[in-house]
């Protein structure tokens, strides 16, 4: 049969392109898909099993919603065991341990998928498809279970939507002793915690790989390290040798959570405790505000708490070195504790009060039977979240902030605390003493009625004043009765209640009083010391003649009322009362008024000047996050410089290594294949199937015209 051209042709182009087609399969060996050969395994070993990359147990299969599938590894009654010798940790529960010198403790915590927080269709889905067909030989095998790259990477982005971060904290509760304290000045070494989510390092420690784990020094005790994880992770805690000058265990609790640190320091932030004053025998400090809030109710409730409890230390007693950071390191080792066992003990008491700036709630802590002359350290810290403490609470541990400093007087008790006073409410500090007076109770009241009394005049005085007249015929439309009223209160309490300091205190802004008399025990100052000074009357006497007369404090330095009180006086009150306020530089102030710092004057923590509510504040200083309304605390997770980048090193790592098998970690990421013939090779053949006939077609098209 003959052709015709068209025919020809096109029989032409076919040929041709069969040609170039075998030549195509015959030089290159292309692969356009590809798939995952499932080879025949042996039975698979539980210690081999990688549990970061096994999909949720409790997932149903999608092809039956009743089967739960069994396999022979996973004995029910194993799940969740710990490996023997190791320690299971259990969430929000602090587990107790010994540990002797040169060992390590290790210990196990699961991190499993949350429950309930992803949708159906965002669980892992394997994906089968049954490539066998019927009719195949016998002996053909059936490749089940492709999974495709698509799959892959969903699963990765499935396992890292249920990745939990999880919190570990760890406390040092006892550690070796000094045999003979005297004879050496170095302390216990720090316990070291280790973690490792790599099932290839199942017992973290000095020993092991470091890429395979992270390290976290002990820092006075204590230890915090947050990460993100799921399946198994393993903790060890090292307590390194010691010296022959010590002797005994280590005693730490540690605690595994994924919901918040159970028990948490903070050295990062300035102490939240104030130092307000002190005497020969104790301190008195508070806190910050512990809410900014004016809501009545809310502070009728923050006034029926005592959230916190507070440590005291000896600066030359080293038995808390090491565990200042520690919750229960410092139960057991602290000089004075504001709570043992559970209750208050008798050198400590607490309260809630709104004195100082604000008038908003605060809590007080008044030590008693310290060393005179004696620098302490005090650390604020907080059992539990304010309400409850313990195993299965979130925070439910201890939580310690950051010491403060503060000292004792000398012993002549010449000077003693003072504080809730019911008329000048907002005093609470040393004042003129004598120990023959009597005690703090009745000292506190001759100042409080004396300050009374004066008040009294003055409230006569002031309902002489139209105080509810017109606005346009008060005194001043600026002020009125109820601000002057406020003004005298202040300064009077300030005035008539002086702010005592030792005599042997040198600091410039003091005024000495009293120089001439002697101090209660009897002893006297010397010539040369009382001829430094004037011989003046306000050097000779205190302020207000009834001390001297009366108490009998002796020689004594005060803070002198702040200048600003006076002026806010004369400010306040009707010019008909006669106030008036002498000048820096005029006569009697410099014995008088004192200056109140400015921000950048003086040291830190100096108080210049007496004014109500007044303290030693430090600048910078922190605030304790309680949040009433759950009653919890919140606390930022502390790392050193070092750890934190061995941190983010481990992090990445363990981040590249998730949901592959041991073998696929140790070998290198292999690109896809690609198709072996390029975009220009596709295009000629294309034109030569297809030109041909392109060309025959437009040419017959034309010829037809």
């Amino acid at each position: 049969m003959q052709l015709s051209p068209l025919q020809s042709r096109l029989a032409a182009s076919v040929i041709a392109s069969c040609l170039l087609i075998a030549l195509y399969f015959t030089l290159f060996s292309p692969h356009f898909a590809l798939a995952i050969e499932l080879k025949e395994t042996s039975p698979v070993l539980l210690g081999e099993l990688d549990l970061d990359y096994l999909p949720d147990i409790g997932a149903r299969s999608l092809l039956d919603p009743t089967y739960e599938p069994e396999f022979s590894p996973f004995d029910r009654g194993i799940i969740g065991r710990a490996p023997a010798g190791v320690t299971a940790l259990t969430n929000n529960e602090a587990m107790p341990m010994n540990v002797v010198p040169g060992t390590t403790q290790l210990f196990m915590f699961t991190v499993r998928p949350g429950s309930g927080r992803r949708d159906e269709e965002n669980k892992v889905e394997l994906r089968s498809q049954h490539n066998a067909t019927r009719g195949q030989s016998a002996g053909a095998e059936a490749v089940e279970g492709d999974v495709t790259i698509a799959d892959e990477e969903q699963q990765r982005l499935e396992r890292r939507q249920t990745q939990k971060t999880l919190y570990m904290s760890a406390n040092t509760c006892e550690q070796p002793e000094a045999i003979e304290p005297s004879k050496t000045t170095l302390d216990p070494p720090q316990l070291t915690m280790y973690v490792s989510t790599s099932s290839s390092n199942q017992a973290p420690g000095p020993l092991a790989k470091s890429g395979e784990q992270v390290r976290v020094e002990f820092i006075e005790g204590a230890a915090m390290y947050n990460f993100t994880a799921i399946g198994d992770v393993y903790i060890g805690v090292y307590a390194p040798n010691i010296s022959k000058a010590f002797d005994g265990l280590y005693n730490f609790k540690i605690a595994a959570s994924t919901d918040a640190f159970f028990d948490t320091y903070d050295m990062q932030d300035d102490a939240d405790l104030i130092w307000v004053d002190s005497d020969a025998q104790g301190a008195l400090l508070i806190t910050h505000n512990l809410t900014e809030s004016a809501d009545p109710v809310l502070e009728a409730q923050i006034m029926g708490t005592q959230p916190y409890v507070m440590f005291a230390q000896n600066k030359n007693d080293r038995s808390i070195n090491g565990l200042k950071y520690s919750y229960c390191g410092l139960q057991n080792y602290a000089q004075i504790a504001a709570t043992k066992n559970g209750q208050f003990t008798s050198m400590v008491s607490t309260g809630m009060t709104k004195r100082g700036p604000g008038h908003l709630p605060k809590q007080q802590f008044y030590f008693s039977g310290l060393n005179s002359s004696a620098n302490y350290i005090g650390i604020l810290a907080q059992d539990g979240n304010a309400s409850v403490s313990g195993n299965g609470l979130v925070g439910g541990g201890g939580h310690v902030f950051r010491a403060m400093n503060f000292s004792t007087k000398s012993d002549h008790g010449n000077c003693a605390i003072v504080l809730n006073l019911s008329f000048c409410d907002q005093v609470a500090y040393s004042v003129p003493s004598n120990p023959n007076f009597g005690n703090a109770t009745k000292l506190a009241q001759f100042y409080d009625d004396y300050a009374a009394s004066m008040y009294d005049n003055f409230n006569k005085s002031l309902a002489q004043i139209a105080c509810e007249a017109p606005s346009t015929q008060r005194y001043s439309l600026a002020r009125n009765c109820s601000d002057c009223a406020v003004a005298y209160k202040d300064w009077l309490c300030s005035v008539t209640i002086p702010r005592c300091e030792d005599f042997s205190n040198n600091a410039a802004y003091l005024q000495p009083r009293a120089i001439a008399q002697p101090f209660p025990d009897g002893e006297r100052l010397d010539g040369a010391t009382i001829a430094k000074y004037d011989d003046t009357a306000a050097t000779n006497s205190s302020r207000n003649p009834l001390i001297d007369s009366v108490i009998q404090p002796g020689p004594y330095k005060e803070v002198l009322p702040c200048e600003d009180l006076c002026y806010n006086l004369v400010q306040s009150c009707p010019s008909a009362m006669g106030f008036s306020c002498p000048r820096p530089g005029d006569i009697g102030f410099q014995a008088s008024y004192g200056h109140r710092k400015q921000a950048g004057e003086g040291i830190d923590g100096e108080l210049t000047c007496n004014y109500p509510g007044s303290a030693h504040v430090f600048s910078a200083a922190g605030r304790t996050g309680v949040e009433w309304g759950s009653m919890s605390v919140t606390v930022a997770a502390t790392q050193t410089p070092q750890q934190r980048r061995a941190n983010l090193k481990f992090v990445k790592d363990q981040e590249a290594r998730r949901g592959k098998s041991e073998d696929q970690i140790k070998k290198k990421t292999k690109e896809a294949p690609k198709v072996p013939i390029s975009p220009i090779w596709l295009a000629l053949l294309a034109f030569v199937v297809f030109g041909g006939i392109v060309v025959e077609v437009f040419s017959r098209f034309f010829m037809g015209k």
